[in-house]
């Protein structure tokens, strides 16, 4: 159960920044803040955790396995690089959304 919801919280959170910059170009910039909030504080529960999810702990306790995707159903190799690949996603997602906001970039 730890496992499924687990993968429910990282597609949700996975979904977001990958709309956000889909948001961004639809000039829907409040919504676009919004994701990018709820992402923030996804970060804030992760730093808090030493970067990890506190649903690893939990399923940490039901089983010796520490594979890279032990705790969640995702590729080995998407577990194993999960934060590099989405956080380049956010920070890319999150600079595109300023320059258009700003004027910077016109989309």
């Amino acid at each position: 159960m730890v496992k499924v919801l687990h993968t429910i919280v990282w597609a949700f959170f996975a979904a977001c920044i990958v709309a956000i910059p889909v948001v961004a170009a639809a000039r829907h910039f409040q919504s676009a803040f919004a994701l990018i909030g709820v992402v923030a504080l996804e970060v804030l529960v992760l730093l808090a955790n030493g970067m990890r999810c506190p649903l690893t702990g939990i399923a940490a306790r039901y089983t010796a396995e520490r594979t890279d995707n032990f705790d969640i159903f995702l590729p080995r190799w998407l577990a194993a690089s999960n934060k590099l690949i989405f956080g380049s996603l956010y920070a890319a997602g999150v600079a595109f959304t300023l320059a258009l906001w700003a004027g910077w970039l016109r989309w």
